[in-house]
């Protein structure tokens, strides 16, 4: 382990212990939010070197990717299931985009603890790093609800998780893993299809029952809503609306016939998703 990682990793033992401090004075063990993740990994690794009394939770988003929820219980992680899952959601307030991300509040970003330790890290984003500044912040959620959040990871690089994981003998996820065992630390974990994320259609292409789910359940809200009905008649235009047009004005230019030489509709290629390749066409998907 290098010196600088080592630093890093003495700091992140400290600043848990003093979260773990404050929140046995509170009465109450300190939670680590555990996603799943390489990064959730990391600050289960360091509560644990840090000898505190603490509480790891796994919000069940239900659409996260498949083997999550044993790895959670392999680490010991308590798994929490979300009031309301993803589909039916859905069906309530019709699918999350970029535009209208409605589902994270939800389904992770609700209060349990008031000492909570995530696994932020500023090399992740612009936004992040914009975001976060300081390892200790406090989390309004709403004038009652307050956390005091830790982020013992908050200016660890990539190379640091890597070299982390690797001394520790951590077990990450499967998915981090390819099919020769190599490790691969610029693979990232989340709820599958998620509109921030750069790969949410292909990972529709690697669970097509997921997405058939989506359209399924766009089409109740469909039913439910007359005027929204009305302007795209299909549950397959609004989604392709939503995956693949940056407005109303895109979606109207995309879904001139002549375009497609006639013979496509939003219904047929986004039941050819899996056959599509996105970055040689010239409708790309905005989230890739």
């Amino acid at each position: 382990m290098t010196e600088d990682l080592k630093k890093k990793v003495e700091f992140g033992i400290k600043l848990i212990q003093a979260g773990a401090q404050k929140a046995a004075e509170a009465g109450q063990p300190i939670e680590i939010a555990y996603s799943g993740g390489k990064d959730s990994d990391c600050i289960l690794e360091l509560a644990r070197m840090a000898g505190v009394n603490y509480r790891a939770i796994y919000k069940n988003t239900t659409i996260d990717p498949p083997g999550t929820i044993k790895h959670a219980k392999e680490n010991g992680v308590e798994v929490m299931a979300p009031k309301m899952k993803f589909f039916e959601l859905v069906q309530k307030r019709n699918m999350p985009t970029r535009r209208m991300r409605h589902c994270c509040k939800v389904l992770k970003e609700y209060k349990i603890s008031d000492y909570v330790v995530i696994g932020v890290r500023r090399e992740e984003s612009t936004k992040r790093k914009l975001r976060y500044t300081e390892p200790e912040v406090c989390r309004v959620y709403s004038k009652k609800e307050k956390v005091r959040q830790y982020l013992p990871l908050l200016n660890w690089t990539s190379q640091d998780v890597e070299e982390f994981i690797k001394e520790r003998g951590i077990k990450c996820h499967p998915l981090y893993y390819d099919e020769s065992g190599n490790f691969h630390v610029e693979r990232r974990l989340g709820c599958i299809g998620c509109p921030q994320s750069k790969t949410g259609l292909v990972e529709y292409k690697r669970y097509p029952k997921m997405f058939k789910r989506l359209v399924q359940c766009v089409a109740i809200w469909l039913e439910n809503h007359p005027q929204a009905k009305a302007k795209y008649v299909s549950a397959y235009n609004l989604v392709y609306m939503n995956l693949f047009c940056t407005s109303m004005a895109d979606y109207n230019y995309k879904m001139q016939p002549d375009l497609w030489g006639g013979g496509w509709t939003a219904k047929s290629i986004l039941n050819n998703i899996s056959a599509l390749n996105y970055k040689n066409t010239n409708y790309h998907a905005t989230r890739i």
